[in-house]
């Protein structure tokens, strides 16, 4: 069944370069859209605490828009360029006259993202609900996020953190802990996650030793690991970012050794923890976690592709940044134009069935069905469905430190 996807895989890549991926990937210049332009804003934390993890999930998004500008069929050969920016992460302030930017003075006809919940809740209540411009955020997972008041405006292809924290209590309960001490950062991230693990955890059984905030870019966390240590529990579980609190969090625990095993959860996934632990002379050796993902047809091919184009197709968010960008290209194709208008009142038509099941990699023929008049099911990379209001359903890749490396062992 992967064969398939392989051959689109290298006739995708091919195309994409020969129009030249890398104009996509780069900054934009002044003055260089052309009248078949579209542009789409990308507010993502290039600074801040998801630092490592943002580039790789803005170049597959640019992978899936530059698939569809070298198909030439959206909108009679209209091209996506993309105007980044960036949303910190958690300066709410920054990412709010960011995302005014890209709409004022670039003219951006929507935006994608933002990446960190509390930022993308800041972004839709005080510039895009109000101005009425769609926002379709890849990583944005706080519960807060489901009952927004957003007119319809809000979309998210990454699962609500109320369905992150079932899963990973049952993970966490399931290895034979009973017993857990929580961090999580101090903003709607880390209390969403906390607190629906926290009540999961708890209606299984298992006891919640503390569960208390850290907040990011301190130097020393000593304070905050002594605190967790005293008051007991057989892990830690770690809701933090990785370039900050999360990775100050581990390396302060593990310096003293208050904790030797440690959850995860999908904002701590990246390498570049692992690295800079055993840089220390440490080992995260057996210890785990959750992100969102799938074993699906559509996450295979997905790999394949953004392999081939250079790019980490098992990333955190990397899938869900693609599928957000797939569907704001296939929203405007049935709306018949390139506007926030077209993409609210289609997205859900394009995510779920009826309609034929499109793939990565198969964003023209895609395009092509609906231009025709047709219908389609993106199943994409993480097997979309879109529920309620506009938000992933969601499955989970449960991980495991061995080696060095996060090794996948299973799907929930």
């Amino acid at each position: 069944m992967k064969k398939p996807f392989l051959t689109a895989a290298a006739v995708v890549l091919g195309a994409i370069v020969a129009i030249g991926v890398f104009s996509w990937l780069r900054p934009r210049q002044m003055g260089e859209e052309a009248s078949d332009s579209i542009k789409v804003g990308m507010l993502l934390g290039f600074t801040g605490p998801l630092e490592s993890l943002v580039p790789p999930m803005a170049d597959s998004a640019d992978l899936a828009f530059a698939e569809v500008s070298a198909s030439g069929q959206l909108l009679d050969g209209k091209r996506i360029k993309t105007v980044r920016a960036d949303s910190t992460c958690t300066d709410t302030g920054a990412a709010t006259a960011a995302a005014e930017r890209l709409i004022t003075a670039d003219k951006v006809a929507l935006i994608l993202g933002a990446d960190c919940s509390g930022v993308t809740i800041a972004v839709a209540n005080n510039v895009t609900i109000p101005k009425g411009i769609a926002l379709v955020s890849p990583s944005a997972t706080s519960p807060a996020l489901s009952t927004i008041e957003d007119n319809g405006l809000f979309f998210r292809t990454s699962p609500s953190d109320a369905r992150q924290g079932k899963v990973l209590a049952d993970v966490v309960k399931e290895r034979g802990h009973n017993s857990v001490a929580v961090t999580y950062t101090n903003n709607d991230y880390g209390k969403g996650l906390s607190e629906s693990f926290a009540t999961a955890f708890t209606e299984l059984g298992g006891t919640v030793a503390i569960n208390t905030a850290h907040e990011d870019g301190k130097g020393d966390y000593s304070a905050e690991v002594a605190e967790l240590a005293e008051a007991g529990g057989e892990l830690l579980l770690v809701i933090g970012y990785v370039d900050q609190g999360g990775i100050g969090i581990v390396r302060a625990a593990l310096d003293t050794g208050a904790f030797e095993i440690f959850g995860l959860p999908d904002a701590m996934y990246n390498q570049v923890l692992l690295d800079k632990v055993l840089a220390d002379g440490n080992d995260l050796t057996g210890s785990f976690g959750t992100v969102p993902g799938s074993d699906s047809a559509g996450a295979a091919a997905f790999v394949d592709i953004a392999t081939a184009a250079g790019l980490d197709g098992e990333g955190a968010f990397t899938g869900e940044s693609y599928d957000a960008a797939a569907l704001i290209a296939l929203a405007m194709q049935k709306g018949g134009a390139p506007t926030s208008e077209a993409v609210v009142e289609n997205m859900l038509a394009v995510a779920n069935a009826p309609g034929e099941k499109i793939f990565p990699g198969e964003l023209a023929k895609g395009l092509q069905i609906l231009a025709a008049g047709g219908e389609v099911d993106y199943v994409g990379a993480t097997n979309l469905e879109l529920v309620g209001p506009g938000e992933a359903a969601g499955s989970y890749r449960e991980y495991e430190v061995q080696g060095g490396e996060f090794k996948t062992i299973g799907f929930r």
